[in-house]
């Protein structure tokens, strides 16, 4: 088992930055790929980015260029830093992990783990 724990989360204005992390423990021998989720009510969970084992990364079209995820792997921590925010980013943030990068970039598939999640509000 991996238990991932997320922090960074909270109230920013637009135009303003957070840094979000996430702290894997356990099992993370198995993990061989780690990303950020976000949500909104009433719609799907969707991928914002994720980083591979080779540290190669993928992010969605509707953030690339502002949202950066990078990984610390001798503290087992994924950051994803989020430049130049906008109202449209508010949602709760997940961190996941899977035993490869095709269960984040595949829909279907899905992670193995997943955060608790923490809340990113973007508004004035």
């Amino acid at each position: 088992q991996v238990q991932l724990v997320e922090s960074g989360g909270g109230l920013v204005q637009p135009g303003g930055s957070l840094r979000l992390s996430c702290a894997a423990s356990g099992s993370v021998f198995s993990i061989n790929a780690m990303g950020w989720y976000r949500q909104v009510p009433g719609k799907q969970r969707e991928l914002v980015a994720a980083i591979g084992g080779t540290d190669s990364t993928n992010s969605a079209d509707s953030v690339r260029g502002r949202f950066t995820i990078s990984r610390d792997k001798a503290n087992n921590t994924v950051y994803l830093r989020m430049n130049s925010l906008q109202p449209e980013d508010t949602a709760v943030y997940y961190c996941a992990a899977a035993s490869s990068p095709a269960k984040l970039l595949v829909s279907s598939l899905g992670p193995d783990y997943w955060g608790q999640g923490t809340q990113v509000t973007v508004s004035s």
